[in-house]
């Protein structure tokens, strides 16, 4: 189990934990260690706002606290903007808000991954889908489509729904009990009953998609191989075949002599059948090594093929690595 270590300062406002009582804390001494552990769970949650919850010191304060969020995005969409003298103001309009946890997404959620379905009995009534990439759910099936019913926060993890239509209205039983009275099926009742306890819903099921985005960090580098470099290799497969047999290595006390004529493999290839073209050297490089500062070898990138290296040309890989 993965351990972490909490700051706590000792006799302050901040006691206790929520699994630690506040007695067990103030028996610690100073410079007793305090650990918690892994893992903690995170799942999405919703939260349904009426009109009437226009204060800022109401439960519409996590609207207002967005106010300048939604402005910033503004540029992508109009339907972001708080409010429009024509057409809505968010502090007075009501509004389902859709928590994702960054653990879900990553960096941000994915442009154009969005898709959020509304079922009843099974059945498919209602479905938003962010198809122009811009942050407007649209609606691409149900009662009023072509028509934006929310927004969706790509960096925060958030998804507004403000479509207050009605999905469908031809049965006798309401599907949605929202907090005043029972309702048709509607995008703002969308999630109601996942943790909301003032709501409940009536054979009513929900389905929410997306992808997200996880900027990774990396470290590229270049390795160059000017002309005339790298051409010469003591692989055994540089020199011709027959010479390791006919043209062994002198091993005595006094020491290891290599024979100084054996011929280098003309790898050559020529237009001609049977006809070898002049030699050059020419070398294929399948693995490069990475050197610290003090020429330690510290790493080994391998290729996976080996590129031929003339010595009339110059060669540079790039090396990315996830760090």
């Amino acid at each position: 189990m993965s351990l972490y270590y909490p700051y706590l300062p000792k006799n302050s406002s901040l006691n206790s934990f929520k699994s630690v009582t506040t007695a067990s804390i103030q028996e610690k001494l100073y410079g007793d260690i305090i650990t918690g552990s892994y893992p903690y769970s995170s799942s999405i949650s919703v939260n349904y706002f009426s009109a009437s919850d226009s204060s800022y010191q109401s439960e519409k304060k996590y609207i207002y606290a967005l106010k300048n969020i939604l402005n910033s995005y503004s540029s992508y969409s109009e339907h972001y903007s708080y409010s429009s003298s024509l057409k809505w103001d968010k502090a007075t309009q009501k509004i389902k808000l859709i928590n994702i946890p960054s653990i879900l997404f990553g960096s941000s959620i994915d442009k154009g991954s969005v898709g959020l379905e509304f079922y009843v009995s099974g059945t498919l009534i209602g479905k938003l889908q962010d198809k122009n990439k811009n942050g407007e759910l649209i609606e691409v099936t149900g009662s009023n489509t072509g028509s934006v019913a929310g927004v969706v926060l790509y960096n925060e993890g958030l998804i507004l729904i403000t479509g207050s239509w009605s999905l469908s209205d031809s049965h006798t039983e309401k599907y949605i009990y929202n907090p005043s009275t029972n309702d048709n099926p509607k995008w703002i009742y969308w999630g109601a009953g996942l943790n909301e306890t003032s709501n409940t819903t009536l054979t009513s099921s929900y389905n929410l998609t997306f992808d997200g985005v996880n900027y990774i960090p990396s470290l590229t580098m270049f390795a160059h191989a000017n002309k005339g470099e790298f051409n010469h290799s003591n692989n055994p497969t540089y020199a011709k075949f027959e010479q390791i047999i006919s043209k062994p290595p002198i091993v005595s006390r006094h020491g290891y002599f290599e024979n100084t004529r054996i011929e280098i493999k003309n790898t050559i290839q020529y237009s001609y059948e049977n006809y070898t073209g002049s030699l050059e050297k020419q070398t294929y490089i399948s693995k490069i090594g990475i050197y610290d500062e003090n020429k330690n070898l510290i790493a080994v990138a391998k290729l996976a093929k080996p590129i031929r290296k003339p010595e009339n040309r110059d060669v540079t890989f790039k090396l990315k690595l996830d760090i």
